[in-house]
């Protein structure tokens, strides 16, 4: 059954494949040049991200564990009996693990991610882990149309998207997103999410410039995955990671810089750079918690609870979809 499973699943990343050299040509030939952060996380770039999460600087996941372990009581009244979990962008399942436990009446868990191999993995240890629980993983780009698995789609539906990944998208992205999530839970549904919160820029800049240069790695691992994927020929030698925070838009950006005058070959395309033109590969936007509600309401989304951490450097929030 596992080995079935793999198979379908790799069938469907097939597309997402397909998908990931159109983007890429298309954001390496756009002035500015650009590259979405979704496709960070491959296997070597989840497998980093995690590694991340771990250092001292990188305070968000810390921050949204201690709320998910001091709130899971609250958070769970948000799943129905019976219920399937839809978690967008999975990744670990550190988190959802937390959530599974405070609320053992949840039917079928189903995680969407794009990284395959990471969404494998930890879908077979949760089924080890939770016998009782239909574990239904779907590799998808969770920001575009997917169907859920049949065993789900009749069950009432709860979403969970933590992390602060709404934090990526430019905010009239994160509206369109957010309205899609409402589309594919349904009208009535929960979705719990994380987001982090403005705070003082030397905590911000030290989290995406880590004294260990994993972010560094995570970023540049990018460039490593197009030659791996896209017969590219990237000297990542040639490349700086550069982050900083944009006050004036209060976000993180994120920066691959060319070094120098150089041409590279990426699917039989060639790209030229100049030295100190750079490649923007990921946004992190930090929001005021009534500008997020704001955001969520504008979205079709009614707030219902909201959460910190003892510092209110992160939050989770409890979302209701009005269908508006």
């Amino acid at each position: 059954m596992a080995a079935q499973i793999r198979a379908a699943l790799r069938d469907e990343g097939a597309e997402a494949g397909s998908s990931f050299a159109r983007d890429v040509i298309a954001g390496l030939t756009a002035r500015p040049k650009r590259l979405s952060p979704k496709y960070f996380y491959d296997e070597i770039g989840a497998q980093l991200f995690e590694d991340i999460t771990a250092l001292p600087e990188y305070y968000l996941t810390r921050c949204e564990l201690e709320i998910l372990r001091e709130r899971a009581a609250d958070i769970a009244r948000f799943f129905p009996a019976d219920s399937a979990l839809i978690e967008f962008g999975s990744g670990s399942s550190k988190k959802v693990r937390i959530l599974l436990a405070a609320a053992p009446t949840i039917a079928a868990y189903v995680p969407v991610d794009i990284s395959s191999e990471m969404l494998i993995q930890e879908a077979e240890e949760l089924r080890r882990d939770h016998p009782r629980l239909a574990v239904l993983p779907v590799v998808a780009d969770f920001t575009q149309p997917f169907s859920l698995p049949p065993a789900a789609a009749g069950m009432a539906h709860t979403g969970f998207f933590p992390g602060s990944t709404i934090g990526n998208f430019e905010p009239h992205e994160a509206c369109a997103f957010l309205r899609h999530a409402g589309r594919v839970l349904g009208r009535g549904a929960a979705l719990i999410i994380g987001v982090d919160l403005v705070k003082d820029a030397s905590i911000l800049n030290a989290a995406y410039n880590d004294a260990a240069g994993l972010t560094a790695k995570f970023n540049l691992n990018l460039l490593a995955r197009i030659n791996r994927e896209l017969d590219g020929d990237f000297d990542l030698a040639s490349f700086d990671h550069r982050a900083f925070y944009n006050r004036e838009r209060h976000r993180i950006e994120m920066h691959l810089v060319s070094k120098k005058r150089q041409k590279v070959s990426v699917a039989g395309r060639g790209v030229e750079f100049r030295a100190g033109e750079t490649i923007h590969t990921e946004n992190s936007y930090k929001y005021p918690l009534e500008y997020f509600t704001a955001l969520a309401r504008g979205s079709g989304w009614a707030p219902v609870a909201a959460w910190t951490d003892a510092g209110a450097n992160f939050s989770i929030h409890a979302l209701a979809f009005e269908d508006r």
